[in-house]
């Protein structure tokens, strides 16, 4: 009885108190028509707490997510549907579902009468700036009497999951020889046979071993030219996101790291598309998502929601120990990193595989500040060493975009500045 007087609204508050003292005046004044008035009054909010807490399931509802998967900055909608089951009456409905702050505002409705046995659709929009997953619910609502004179609140749902993906940019070309896991076209190493006798030799880059030089390719050609070590073909494009904490600044959708994480989903996605095997990758090795060539949207799905859930890591430093490519082709998309973890890095790479790399300026992320003459000493280092080391090297702010990036990089790989596929 306390629980069913516990849902009385103000007006079913009123109504009861009223009653009380109608009672008390029809004793005093011995007024037995108003004591049969006051008996209703006081019995109808009563009867209603009481009916409304005893019908226990009336109300049901779903929701669904449109789409299941939105990328950070888009716009997309979640569906509620709401039905009432039995013949009893309905008063007003307040629903309310729970939306993280991250998603928007909470949204509310009221159905003022709830038909039976039909289906009422209700929508509205959600706009998540961050990726990540996200929980949306409950659903609670508030029922409440034809006479306004009681309401109770339920759960209707629960929790449903929404995944935030990164957003993807659109890229144009690949790098010269893109998939084939060495920095060379490949074209020789891939024709040799295994019993052909020819020595495959190129031209001379800077830094490599004197040792492996071919003096007698090199009097015949009259440029310096070395033998090209023989490995086992491994096809296919390693990208290695740096997401340590420390090696990134700024905060919210601007901060480094998301975009570190929109551009390696976009790499991933387009190489992928290109027909080549991608393995995505963290800067200790750890695999995310390995996905072939072929496939549908089923394995682009596994990369995005691999970096949808991806948090920011708490080592200080970036320490392999091993070749995180394997041998194949590595485009690296790093932080702030340090000169000994740049060595570490380089210093387990082949030198005949090829290793590009996507150095963000990370204060500029934090300070906004985008000039060239303006970058970070750091990064400047990191960049000398690695291209010291034969990597390809780009150096990213937040002004520019992921288009140009991408093809400043396939540029690092082709002498004549074209890029397979088109320029962009």
């Amino acid at each position: 009885m306390l629980r069913s007087l516990s849902g009385l609204t103000t007006r079913g508050r009123c109504l009861l108190a009223a009653g009380v003292a109608a009672a008390v005046c029809a004793v005093v004044l011995n007024e037995r028509d108003l004591l049969r008035v006051a008996v209703f009054v006081v019995a109808l909010p009563l009867v209603v707490a009481l009916f409304i807490a005893a019908s226990r399931v009336r109300i049901g509802a779903s929701r669904r997510m449109l789409p299941d998967r939105v990328a950070a900055g888009s716009a997309g909608e979640v569906e509620l549907a709401l039905w009432r089951n039995g013949k009893l009456p309905a008063g007003e409905v307040l629903l309310e579902d729970g939306v993280p702050y991250a998603l928007g505002s909470r949204p509310r409705f009221v159905v003022e009468r709830l038909p039976n046995g039909k289906v009422v659709a209700l929508r509205y929009p959600i706009q998540p700036m961050l990726r990540g997953i996200q929980q949306i619910g409950p659903l609670r609502a508030t029922l409440t009497d034809p006479f306004g004179l009681c309401e109770f609140d339920r759960e209707l749902i629960g929790h449903t999951r929404l995944v935030v993906v990164p957003r993807v940019v659109g890229f144009r070309g690949l790098p010269n020889g893109s998939g084939l896991g060495a920095g060379e076209d490949g074209s020789a190493r891939l024709h040799a046979g295994q019993g052909e006798t020819d020595v495959i030799v190129r031209q001379y880059r800077q830094g490599d071993d004197l040792r492996k030089v071919h003096w007698r390719s090199t009097a015949r050609r009259d440029e310096m030219m070395v033998r090209v070590e023989e490995r086992p073909w491994r096809g296919g494009t390693t990208v290695l996101l740096d997401h340590r904490a420390a090696a990134h600044h700024g905060t919210g959708p601007g901060a480094s790291l998301e975009w570190a994480v929109s551009l390696a989903a976009s790499v991933c996605l387009h190489v992928r598309k290109a027909g080549h095997r991608v393995r995505l990758v963290t800067e200790h090795g750890k695999v995310l998502a390995d996905a072939p060539g072929d496939g549908g949207e089923g394995y682009d799905n596994v990369i995005l929601d691999a970096l949808a859930a991806l948090q920011p890591a708490h080592q200080r430093d970036l320490t392999t120990g091993h070749d995180p490519a394997q041998g194949r082709e590595l485009i690296a998309i790093l932080g702030t990193v340090s000169n000994d973890a740049v060595n570490e890095l380089a210093r387990f790479r082949p030198r005949g595989t090829r290793s590009l790399a996507v150095l963000l300026d990370t204060p500029a992320f934090a300070s906004g500040v985008t000039a060239p003459d303006k970058r970070a000493a750091a990064t400047e280092e990191s960049a000398a060493l690695l291209r010291a080391a034969g990597w390809g090297v780009v150096i990213a702010d937040p002004a520019t975009p992921m288009p140009q990036v991408w093809a400043e990089l396939c540029r690092t790989t082709a002498g004549n500045g074209a890029l397979i596929g088109g320029a962009p």
